[in-house]
């Protein structure tokens, strides 16, 4: 059991000893980071901005659709319920009521889905084009300051003002991209 133990801490000295020459020559050659918001370069650049308020008037939209779809099951749901009541729907008449009305909802769901799905494609296909964007400006910026890093503000704990490239890249950003589409490809 003791030679176990001691053969364990013998390989452990040894990996230790093995990282100690890497750990010199990681601490010889110091890392630059710069430190980018990215849901900031998102909200306010120029283009994402153009691509917010193309995507709320679609949000409208379908808010819109869904409260005339919701009207129109409100007021064929109703019918059917004062037809139970007073007894003028019944039998098979009722029942192809039911029926129609169980398939027009089934229909008004599926096209509010549809148009939602949509919306989220071409927020999707947004932040695809600002990404596509960005990361050619982050490595520019990163060469430019000597950086072998980026990491998004998210990722960071703490880190000097001077690290955050973020107004840079916004600035660059606005240049290179001053909009995109809202309309994804199809497929």
């Amino acid at each position: 059991m003791q030679s176990l133990i001691r053969s364990a801490a013998v390989a452990a000295s040894l990996v230790v000893a093995g990282a100690l020459p890497s750990l010199a020559i990681a601490q010889a050659q110091p890392v630059s980071i710069i430190v980018v918001d990215m849901e900031r370069v998102v909200t306010q650049s120029a283009a994402g901005k153009q691509a917010m308020t193309e995507i709320d008037t679609k949000m409208k939209a379908l808010q819109t659709r869904a409260g005339t779809l919701q009207g129109q099951l409100k007021t064929e749901a109703d019918a059917i319920q004062a037809g139970q009541a007073n007894n003028s729907l019944a039998g098979p008449a009722l029942d192809t009521r039911v029926k129609a009305f169980g398939e027009k909802q089934q229909s008004a769901q599926q096209e509010i889905g549809k148009l939602e799905a949509d919306i989220q494609r071409s927020r999707q296909y947004v932040l695809k084009q600002i990404s596509d964007k960005v990361s050619p400006i982050v490595a520019e910026v990163m060469k430019e300051r000597g950086a072998s890093l980026a990491i998004p503000r998210a990722a960071a704990l703490q880190f000097a003002p001077a690290m955050d490239a973020t107004t840079e890249v916004l600035t660059r950003l606005d240049k290179a991209l001053p909009r995109v589409s809202t309309t994804p490809p199809a497929n």
